[in-house]
């Protein structure tokens, strides 16, 4: 745990300006981004996405408490302390007491900056006036987290497209972040199909993450870490983060290095596992059957295959040496990722 550093003192904010000449552009000095935390969380509207009981709210109440505290964030990555304000809509006062007593049992500390708020209206209903409020009288603040969006966003504007209405219920919050020169981070879930590309995994239409300055994913991991959290944005660098879950202190922790260094090993591992049971699949086939990343599967099959520990059919399937005949073994529809021979069942939270 750092020493916390003292509050900066508040500067008064320019007047908004929107329009330049491109001359006047090139001259112009903007401040640098506010970060709630550096290389991660940006100023402006951030979007959380992961699975049910994935850990999403561990993650956030815990990222609210280190900015707080000034603690690092993720276990290593140093932030400015500040107010936070988190809205846990789907959490009630014991539970919230609970969980921050269970992190300040394992070397956490109470966050005087702090503030927990488990009833809002939505943004159509007055919980925009709500959340200025709180902004207004927390002139340092430092991140604003909505946990979830989905029992916020307001209203559906009668008879816009779908795409719209995610657009606009986006843009909502991003007003106020831009307003404000604040972080705002809106945890969401991701839709049960799967996808190519992790961006397609967040539930809604691309209205959603085209309001959004950054869109993060969390999914469950089976390597060494408990899950890989994706991230992209406007003024974020693209990039996996392996991430780990101690469930006894409640927090996660990010890892050192790339996420793949964490988990390609054990992921070729339970390939090699699945297609010696069931014989060819499709890198499709596989990803279905193990809840992988279908992109990630796509490339480990093929990175194995060019070391030659699978073979590749002219069809698009993949083997591994002594594999079952197909018809052998019972159809993948029939088994969850849990039940798979050598696979380990993955705790949630």
């Amino acid at each position: 745990m750092t020493t916390p550093r003292p509050l900066a003192a508040v500067p008064t904010p320019p007047a908004r300006r929107t329009r330049w000449t491109d001359a006047d552009l090139m001259r112009e000095e903007f401040p640098p981004p506010k970060w709630a935390v550096p290389g991660l969380l940006a100023e402006g509207v951030n979007l959380l996405a992961g699975a049910p009981k994935l850990g999403k709210s561990w993650l956030s109440l815990g990222l609210g408490a280190d900015i707080a505290n000034g603690d690092n964030a993720l276990g290593s990555i140093e932030v400015e302390r500040g107010p936070v304000l988190y809205c846990a809509l789907e959490d009630t006062g014991r539970r919230l007491q609970r969980r921050r007593r269970q992190q300040i049992a394992a070397g956490g500390s109470p966050a005087k900056l702090l503030t927990l708020e488990t009833a809002c209206p939505t943004m159509t209903a007055g919980g925009e006036q709500v959340l200025r409020e709180w902004l207004d009288a927390n002139p340092t603040a430092r991140l604003v987290i909505i946990d979830t969006f989905e029992k916020m966003r307001g209203a559906v504007i009668p008879g816009i497209s779908a795409y719209s209405g995610d657009y606009a219920a986006g843009a909502r919050f991003k007003a106020l972040a831009d307003e404000y020169s604040v972080p705002f981070l809106l945890i969401h879930h991701v839709r049960k199909q799967g996808a190519d590309d992790w961006q397609n995994l967040v539930s809604g239409t691309a209205g959603l993450t085209g309001a959004m300055d950054a869109t993060l994913v969390l999914e469950r991991g089976r390597g060494q870490a408990d899950g890989v959290l994706h991230v992209t944005g406007r003024d974020v660098e693209e990039a996996d983060y392996a991430m780990t879950f101690d469930a006894h202190a409640g927090a996660w922790t990010k890892l050192d290095g790339p996420a793949t260094d964490h988990l390609v090993a054990d992921t070729r591992a339970t390939i090699l596992r699945l297609l010696r049971d069931h014989g060819p699949l499709t890198p499709k086939a596989i990803a279905d059957a193990l809840e992988l990343n279908p992109s990630t599967v796509r490339q480990t099959c093929k990175r194995m295959a060019d070391d030659g520990q699978l073979h590749k059919a002219t069809n698009g399937e993949y083997s591994a040496p002594g594999s079952s005949p197909r018809g052998d073994t019972p159809a993948l529809s029939h088994l969850s990722p849990l039940s798979l021979p050598g696979s380990d069942q993955h705790k949630q939270v």
